[in-house]
């Protein structure tokens, strides 16, 4: 999503980049342009921090940087890694990461149209990338369980987590930065504290096949997206799923973003559809420590219009949950039966 108009970017398997702008208003969404400069599938795309150059990756091992008005070709790096190129991250107005399935970290810097800092510390595929507010440190998470610290003011490696179970698919930055939260092939969100990248604070299973993508929505509540279709809110400390906000029934999800404002968050999957999900009222939901009794079978609570709530398959995972404690309760002398 452009980080200040209604325009989004895309990219797809055929190495294809599109450029809509959209509405809510039906019939007014409309193609702007598209560049098929790309050999193979295009992995990820990224605004510019002002919104004037689109960033994308491809298998094919380049990276291209157009301009966001016209399309135009501005930059080409053809052979930027050795490996297939799997995510990009814009970190000021001249300098960006990008990741490959090797493993590989390259920090470029486009006034020297060169690299600035190459590491080859993950075993596995980048997923995701993410950098703190003052630009300093950079973080990585990998296919081998791992979360990679980088210092890119001093150029250098600091430090890689303990491997976790599954692969990390997402990393963002939560409670005012004090907070980092992975996402794992496994369904669990891993939490880290800012200063203890080593071990993890705390995790949270939301009892989902896998948790594919995350965007954070405000300090405390993310969206997930999973490989059964589902798009979960989920709160942060205290953990909770707080519920569906969209699906793509039965397709993989395969990413999310949300729109300048924080209003709208977009969903892309195996459907070849961007679907659009009323997101404002996330950031009015306060929770609390106390944990209510979920009955036998309770459905996951629609979280707008459109929201699951017609497939049963939606709500297995909720029911399981349940299941397990009501089976958990049971199993001991607990009190809170009812």
């Amino acid at each position: 999503m452009h980080p200040a108009r209604a325009v989004l970017a895309a990219g797809d398997v055929d190495g294809d980049v599109y450029l809509y702008s959209y509405s809510c208003v039906e019939g007014e969404n409309r193609e702007l342009w598209s560049s098929g400069h790309h050999l193979n599938s295009c992995r990820d795309v990224a605004f510019s921090l002002d919104g004037q150059r689109l960033f994308t990756v491809s298998k094919d091992k380049s990276i291209h940087i157009l301009t966001v008005e016209e399309g135009r070709m501005e930059t080409r790096f053809s052979k930027a890694h050795s490996s297939a190129l799997n995510c990009v991250l814009p970190i000021n107005d001249h300098v960006f990461a990008t990741g490959d399935d090797g493993g590989s970290l390259k920090v470029w810097d486009l006034r020297k149209g060169a690299t600035v800092l190459e590491a080859r510390q993950h075993e596995e595929y980048i997923s995701a990338m993410a950098v703190d507010s003052n630009g300093k440190l950079l973080l990585t998470a990998s296919g081998d369980g791992t979360l990679g610290v980088f210092n890119i003011k001093r150029r250098r490696f600091e430090l890689l987590s303990e491997p976790q179970n599954g692969d990390l698919t997402s990393v963002v930055l939560l409670k005012r930065g004090k907070k980092v939260a992975c996402g794992s092939s496994e369904g669990t969100i891993y939490l880290f504290n800012w200063d203890g990248f080593g071990a993890t604070s705390d995790r949270f299973a939301l009892r989902a096949e896998s948790i594919d993508c995350m965007v954070p929505i405000t300090e405390n509540i993310v969206c997930t997206g999973s490989l059964d279709g589902v798009i979960r809110a989920v709160n942060v400390l205290p953990n909770r799923v707080l519920g569906c906000v969209g699906q793509h029934t039965g397709e993989p999800i395969e990413q999310l973003a949300v729109a300048p404002g924080g209003q709208l968050l977009a969903s892309c999957a195996h459907d070849q559809k961007v679907k659009f999900w009323d997101i404002s009222s996330l950031a009015s939901i306060v929770v609390d420590d106390y944990r209510k009794k979920k009955k036998k079978g309770g459905p996951l609570k629609a979280l707008s219009s459109k929201a699951a709530g017609s497939g049963e398959d939606f709500f297995a995972d909720l029911r399981e949950e349940a299941e397990v404690a009501q089976e958990a309760a049971a199993g001991s002398d607990s009190d809170d039966s009812d």
